[in-house]
């Protein structure tokens, strides 16, 4: 229940969600000083969620530091969050978004010595099946591209990151010779991550972040500052998603 509920009030916590509210609103209210209101508010809205900077410096507050590949230390495994791809359904094959910079790096890492092993975790976070299994069938790209299997462990049950941090702590639980893990997901996700795994008793853990959207410089450029972008909404969806998730992980007693 938690799991569709959570689902659900993604789309009320989006903010083209917002502004199509208004603009109704605007559109069947009678009054007069309502409907302007309401337009205007729509406007500002707008505007606000598609300027690149803005979201960028809120992001800035929210994403850790990232880590140099180079002064990352040896660790017997690291664990790969899920939400990486989507299935084609057409094509039968995983297509991988911004996030699969997760598995790239943790491929690298593994190549230069630095991970002895790489854990998958998580199936998918549909709510419904959409034949995406993204531990399984990242497991067999990883095979087929030269990783041994030998070196390769999945947890393919998880459908949120809670659920990643319970099931993978059953893996390695089965895996003693496993002393030292290093967690790898997204910048903008690892607040979270790194929460919920401390919340079930992993201690002394790496981190690894990637694909951040911010770094130590500032760069931005004329039209980051004065034009609207409307893929930058959408990133203020995934920023909203993290701190929501974040206040009700912690509200549920996850950590």
């Amino acid at each position: 229940m938690f799991f569709f509920l959570s689902k659900v009030l993604l789309y009320l916590i989006h903010p083209f969600t917002w502004v199509l509210t208004l603009l109704l609103i605007s559109w069947i209210t009678k009054r007069e000083k309502r409907k302007k209101y309401c337009f205007i508010s729509a406007v500002v809205v707008l505007l606000f969620f598609s300027n690149t900077v803005i979201f960028l410096e809120f992001e800035r507050l929210w994403e850790p530091d990232g880590t140099r590949t180079e002064d990352v230390g040896h660790y017997d495994c690291a664990v790969v969050l899920g939400g990486m791809a989507e299935w084609d359904n057409n094509l039968d094959r995983l297509s991988i978004r911004r996030s699969g910079d997760r598995i790239w790096q943790a491929i690298n890492l593994f190549h230069l010595g630095k991970v002895d092993r790489i854990l998958i975790s998580g199936a998918h976070g549909n709510l419904v099946d959409r034949g995406l299994n993204e531990a399984r069938q990242f497991r067999e790209e990883l095979i087929e591209n030269g990783i041994p299997d030998s070196v390769i462990l999945i947890e393919d049950k998880s459908k949120n990151t809670h659920e990643n941090a319970v099931e993978t702590k059953k893996v390695l639980d089965a895996h003693p010779e496993i002393k030292s893990m290093l967690l790898i997901t997204s910048a903008m996700h690892m607040r979270r991550a790194k929460a919920c795994f401390e919340g079930v008793g992993f201690k002394d853990f790496g981190c690894f972040t990637t694909d951040h959207y911010t770094g130590e410089t500032r760069g931005y450029g004329f039209d980051q500052y004065f034009i609207p972008n409307v893929s930058t909404i959408s990133d203020w969806e995934h920023l909203i998603k993290e701190w929501f998730g974040y206040a009700t992980y912690a509200i549920m007693g996850y950590f």
